[in-house]
């Protein structure tokens, strides 16, 4: 009887695993992957390695599918650079809420490659960063936040077809916009609804 529990307990342990792992599989089949929650080193590791094994495969269109509210700005930058770096065409689409370092990201896809559920808000500004130490290593680190700040401001001019000093001026605070503000400001081109709009 015990055993027969031992089993069956086992058998229960391994469920979630073989779920994660057919998960994985069939994004992985779909060339389908998911950023969501905080931009880190470790999410950056896995999206890097997802990207590289898809671009391995084939030279089809990657789909990215994007939740965050940001966080560190070179996890950030890594994903952005890596998504360019690839062959194959990547399309990204936001939902739920794109700020901060996932802009960044978003950012990353062609302009007629970046897609928007209808629901999804958009935000940009300028990244932050606490500054401690001697006043020799505070200037030296102040130094890199205000080249940091100049280096994404121009990112998103770039990417969007605003200015440069409109950039710099909406990213002074939390700049928050709908998914049809982020559309009119050049971030988002197509607002889809299905899943067979992203497919036209």
């Amino acid at each position: 009887m015990e055993k027969i529990k031992q089993d069956e307990t086992e058998q229960e342990e391994t469920k979630p695993a073989d779920f994660n792992s057919l998960f994985a599989k069939k994004l992985m089949d779909n060339r389908t992957i998911l950023i969501y929650g905080e931009i880190n080193q470790d999410l950056a590791k896995e999206v890097t390695s997802q990207l590289l094994l898809l671009d391995s495969l084939s030279e089809e269109p990657i789909k990215i599918l994007i939740n965050s509210q940001g966080g560190h700005v070179e996890a950030g930058d890594t994903i952005h650079d890596m998504i360019k770096f690839v062959k194959p065409e990547v399309k990204i689409i936001g939902t739920g809420w794109v700020a901060s370092a996932g802009a960044t990201i978003y950012l990353a896809a062609k302009k007629e490659n970046r897609y928007s559920l209808p629901n999804t808000r958009y935000m940009i500004h300028q990244p932050a960063g606490g500054v401690q130490g001697q006043s020799t290593e505070i200037q030296i680190e102040a130094k890199e936040i205000v080249k940091m700040r100049e280096r994404i401001n121009r990112l998103i001019a770039n990417a969007t077809g605003q200015t440069y000093e409109k950039v710099a001026t909406d990213t002074d605070r939390n700049f928050w916009m709908s998914v049809e503000e982020a559309k009119e400001y050049g971030i988002v081109t197509h607002v889809i609804n299905t899943s067979s709009e992203l497919d036209n």
